[in-house]
């Protein structure tokens, strides 16, 4: 695969009860129909926490009031390489609801099936299921 990785921001947004917000791609997207966890492209020249901020807000209405990162995942699709810059967010306001027609719903991590998500994902479902959030 030549070209430069689609650069993306990826937020893991949890509540008390240990559930994590993943959202339903659109079908017509690369991997549509999937369920994903929220966020997307970072722009050129545009901060990575910058980027999640703003597609946490264009997608779920949400505003992010603190994140840290949290692993960052290199992947080659067939016809695309993607690098995931994903970010717990610990804190944020709202109440997430999908702007863009997306389904969304709250999902115990245990619960998370990799081969319901793309194929990327999968690095992010075993580290939340094997060290679960930080603290």
């Amino acid at each position: 695969m030549s070209g430069a990785a689609l650069h993306v921001a990826v937020g893991v947004i949890s509540n008390e009860e240990s559930q994590v917000l993943i959202a339903r791609r659109a079908v017509h997207l690369h991997q549509g129909g999937r369920w994903e966890f929220p966020g997307g492209k970072v722009d050129a020249g545009e901060d990575v926490y910058a980027a999640l901020c703003r597609e946490l807000h264009e997608e779920l209405d949400i505003r992010v009031i603190s994140a840290e990162p949290l692993m960052c995942v290199d992947y080659d699709y067939p016809d695309r390489r993607v690098q995931l810059d994903v970010w717990w967010v610990r804190r944020h306001s709202g109440t997430a609801h999908g702007r863009e027609g997306q389904a969304l719903r709250w999902a115990p991590i245990g619960e998370l099936a990799p081969e319901e998500f793309p194929a990327a994902n999968a690095a992010i479902i075993a580290r939340l299921q094997s060290a679960g959030l930080p603290g």
